[in-house]
């Protein structure tokens, strides 16, 4: 079970790493590279699904927060399945949910679950938990104050 856990360490740090270094190429490669393959924004209620859904939310993001950095923050894993608590930051420079940009600063504090195909050892999923209202409300320049 450790030389499970361990693999599964492995492919997200390299998705990970993958999304700092903007080699979205090498995050794909980290999906398995069909229809089971998809990305689940649970606050928006959106699905991306197969691996050119996976592709259309990372274009998306990459065009939203072309500066996009993560910081894991701490790490939880048990066999099929990797959690990390995250910070995302980067610079709201493309329209994103609807919300065209302000060059605002955005930083959201993320739970992201990923889940893995016991065959191919590759991301089945990656659903990703945070708080939509302040991530609008950052992309709008507005403080919690300000819209209560």
């Amino acid at each position: 079970m450790n030389n499970l856990i361990e693999r599964q360490r492995e492919i997200v740090a390299r998705h990970i790493r993958g999304e700092n270094e903007h080699d979205w190429e090498a995050v794909y490669s980290t999906f398995v590279q069909d229809d089971r393959a998809h990305y689940d924004v649970v606050p928006l209620g959106v699905v991306f699904k197969g691996i050119e859904g996976v592709r259309g939310f990372y274009q998306s993001i990459a065009t939203a927060l072309p500066d996009l950095q993560i910081e894991v923050r701490s790490e939880y894993d048990v066999p099929g399945c990797s959690i990390r608590e995250v910070t995302i930051s980067g610079t709201h420079k493309g329209r994103f949910a609807g919300i065209e940009p302000l060059g605002n600063p955005i930083r959201i504090d993320m739970a992201a679950f990923y889940t893995f195909d016991a065959e191919s050892e590759r991301l089945i999923a990656e659903k990703i938990y945070y708080d939509q209202a302040s991530v609008l409300q950052q992309m709008q320049g507005k403080h919690v104050a300000d819209v209560a």
